[in-house]
Formats: structure tokens, C-alpha cells, sequence
């Protein structure tokens, strides 16, 4: 393996176990819902917070991110009983410009604001997480 596909392999295995680990996270994805709301975006670069946009959920429907006004379409999503999220369609820069979802992972364990982290496959192969945190 590469440096690069080490480190991208060690991220997503630490993730996967972190989330395991949450245990009665997964408490409330029975319904196969976020819970309806804004969902602010960010990833933490370079020791700063960088705001991604806004992702809008209602139901089982999505819209965003968006960064300034309203996000034009709303799209499908699914979640799974562990927590996964399946976007059914486009994710702003998530999903553009040669970069692609790895998982999207909630966490919904009643204690903190509902969120998600989204792992993004970059062009040059590098991976990025990023949080969604209910406003």
C-alpha cells in the first residue's frame, strides 16, 4: 500500500471503530429519518473551522449545501438501521469536480444535536470528513 492509501485506510478504520463504539447511537434510526431541520456543514483544515454550507432535511427529502440563499431541488435520501445515509442525488461539491462519497455516518444518540459526518473521496484520491450538525 501507499502512503496515502495507508493513512486514508487507517482514517476510515479509526472512523468505522469510533462509531461502533457509540453503541446506543443507533437508538433512533429505526424510523430511517434525520430529524427535519438545517444542518450546518464544516470541516476542520489547518486549525481553522470551514463552513461548507447548509444541508436541508424534511422527511426523507434533502436540499444543499448551500452556502448563501436556498438551495433550487430537493432530493431523496435513505438511512439504514446502523445510521448510514445514502444521498439519492447530487451533493453540491461533495458529489463535483471529481470528487465522490465514501459514507455518510448520523449520530443520533439523544444527548447532543443530531449529525453526520460525510467522507468524501477527493480527485486525487485523498479522503476529507467533514461534520453536519443540526442548527
Amino acid at each position: 500500500m501507499q502512503t496515502s492509501d495507508a493513512m486514508a485506510f487507517r482514517f476510515i478504520l479509526g472512523f468505522l471503530i469510533l462509531m461502533s463504539a457509540a453503541g446506543g447511537a443507533h437508538a433512533d434510526f429505526a424510523d430511517g429519518k434525520l430529524p427535519d431541520g438545517t444542518y450546518h456543514c464544516e470541516v476542520y483544515l489547518l486549525g481553522l473551522f470551514i463552513n461548507l454550507g447548509d444541508i436541508t432535511i424534511k422527511g426523507n427529502l434533502y436540499s444543499g449545501p448551500v452556502t448563501f440563499g436556498t438551495a433550487p431541488q430537493a432530493y431523496n435520501y435513505q438511512m439504514d438501521a446502523n445510521g448510514e445515509i445514502s444521498w439519492l442525488g447530487p451533493l453540491g461539491g461533495y458529489t463535483s469536480g471529481g470528487n465522490s462519497l465514501s459514507m455518510t455516518q448520523a449520530t443520533l444518540d439523544g444527548q447532543s444535536a443530531p449529525s453526520f459526518d460525510i467522507i468524501m473521496k477527493q480527485q486525487d484520491g485523498a479522503f476529507t470528513a467533514s461534520t453536519c450538525t443540526k442548527s
